[in-house]
């Protein structure tokens, strides 16, 4: 009987395939909770302060604002930040400049800012295209991906600036490519913040919104005013002043991730007992496949409750509800051989179109490839690395539909993505 509800239920949900939307660029922010901070020493009472650093960081990005580090019952968690700490790495300098690399576990954190009723921003967040032109000395340039090692170097500081404060913040930012830099044209565009025209060299470039900003010097500021087309944003300009490009580049960012926090962050009233966790798992070709993913999901200890939501193709998404940490649960995960982890390499690579979708085409996801394709902290030299947080710190595509991609925006974790490989295990004849 319960096996053949769950085929029922299975030809319900693969008959809805044809109904998907057209997929959209969201991505998953991986390293959310891991930081790296500067430490005085490795004695308790040192390592003690780089705990709630490192602590800090991390609320200011799981909230979305630096507010939340004043909110009620903050310091005290603060200052028991060890409890919430899954593994440290005390990195040691000859020259005293001492690093502590920290990553705290996504349950804990998620469940200490709802008891001080702090907002919580999940990992599945929205990709803003940045066109950024800057004024300086008569001269505007344009922000773009890479280095400008022929050029005098004024692009390649504001890339970095611009950079290190969104991995800071947990913010997925993108860059166009650097062919653009000479089109002064395009550049005039960006300055005068005609959105229309910048649209159409944005068609081929993955993201969900675009933000057109123009950065110029006034006596002893540096000012930011930007634009935003998409989402259903509000398109009148914004703007901050700061005294140095990394202050003005932290404003920016830091209103974009406020922004976005106050859209899709969960109120901690909403934050429950049970976290829940959307499983994707790819090869699944068959009912019986189906059937065998989800008992297996839901034989395991910290699983609470399991049930599928979507199917695309040979991809079935799973929202499990658990106990414990998510590294918990993976590592139950990984005790059955037929559910192999996909590498983020794996996920840059998967086709984020629909080829079925009229006029949708199946394409190589660019986001990942983060020293061409955008703003990520895989592609940071050693210096800025240290500087901003652990450096395996990346962006995975989302791979979902519009609708999809809204709905994960207000999950609090990030997505799972596993491969089914039946033969990994011999099956006995009742091929149980």
């Amino acid at each position: 009987m319960q096996a053949a509800r769950i085929i029922r239920q299975s030809l319900r949900l693969f008959g809805v395939l044809a109904l998907m939307a057209a997929p959209t660029a969201a991505v998953t922010v991986t390293g959310l909770y891991s930081v790296e901070v500067p430490v005085a020493g490795s004695q308790p009472q040192e390592l003690e302060q780089g705990y709630a650093d490192g602590l800090s960081r991390v609320f200011v990005r799981v909230s979305g604002t630096r507010d939340v580090l004043r909110s009620d019952g903050v310091a005290e968690l603060l200052a028991n930040a060890e409890s919430l700490l899954q593994s440290y790495q005390f990195l040691r300098s000859d020259t005293g400049n001492h690093r502590l690399r920290m990553s705290f576990g996504a349950v804990g954190v998620n469940r200490a800012l709802a008891s001080a009723d702090a907002p919580v921003w999940g990992a599945n967040r929205p990709l803003t295209l940045a066109w950024i032109a800057v004024e300086e000395g008569g001269r505007r340039t344009l922000v773009h991906q890479g280095s400008d090692s022929a050029g005098t170097g004024a692009d390649e500081q504001w890339r970095r600036v611009f950079q290190d404060a969104a991995v800071d913040r947990g913010l997925p930012v993108g860059l166009p490519p650097a062919r653009y830099r000479d089109d002064r044209e395009l550049l005039s565009d960006i300055w005068g913040q005609f959105t229309s025209s910048v649209r159409r060299s944005s068609e081929n470039m993955e993201h969900d919104l675009m933000s057109l900003v123009r950065v110029s010097r006034s006596g002893s500021q540096w000012r930011a005013g930007w634009v935003f087309d998409g989402m259903g944003l509000d398109s009148t300009e914004q703007s901050v002043t700061a005294e140095t490009p990394q202050a003005l580049a932290a404003a920016v960012v830091g209103r974009w991730a406020e922004m976005f926090a106050d859209r899709y962050a969960v109120a901690g009233s909403d934050v429950g007992e049970s976290p829940q966790v959307d499983i994707v798992v790819h090869g699944v070709s068959n009912l019986n496949d189906y059937a065998r993913v989800n008992g297996v999901l839901k034989n395991l200890s910290p699983v609470v409750d399991a049930g599928a939501t979507r199917a695309r193709k040979d991809q079935l998404t799973l929202r499990v509800a658990f106990s414990g940490e998510m590294e918990q649960l993976k590592q139950y995960i990984a005790l059955d051989p037929r559910l192999v982890p996909l590498s983020d390499a794996e996920i840059s690579r998967m086709p984020t179109g629909d080829e079925n979708q009229p006029g949708g085409q199946t394409q190589a996801q660019p986001v990942q490839q983060a020293p061409q394709g955008g703003i990520a902290l895989a592609e940071q030299s050693t210096e800025s690395a240290a500087a901003s947080a652990n450096p395996l710190f990346v962006y995975q595509p989302l791979l979902a539909s519009e609708e999809e991609s809204e709905q994960a925006f207000e999950s609090l974790y990030q997505v799972l993505h596993y491969r089914w490989q039946p033969a990994s295990i011999v099956e006995s004849e009742d091929g149980e």
